[in-house]
């Protein structure tokens, strides 16, 4: 149980929340902590967020695949490959 005093400044806007948000202080107050502490945490990064790097993608991949001008020679034989019935440029 928590027990809080505020001045009464703050316990106006409280009241007011509550009443615009249709709530309980108890519930407000478990909604506000869960905001702050999700705020602490670091944010995870686009990697993370779509569940990490495909672990098939790069194992066969040439070491130079990072040059731009390989990867497009990479992508176009991928896709000759698959898609045959189509004449790529």
């Amino acid at each position: 149980m928590l027990n809080i005093q505020l001045d009464p400044e703050t316990e106006a806007r409280l009241v007011e929340i509550l009443a615009k948000e249709k709530t309980t202080s108890d519930e407000l107050i478990k909604r506000l902590v869960q905001e702050r502490w999700l705020s602490l945490q670091p944010r995870k990064t686009i990697v993370e967020r779509r569940g990490g790097h495909p672990e098939h993608l790069l194992e066969d991949a040439p070491p130079d695949l990072s040059e731009r001008a390989n990867r497009k020679k990479a992508i176009a034989h991928y896709l000759q490959k698959k898609y045959p019935q189509y004449d790529l440029p």
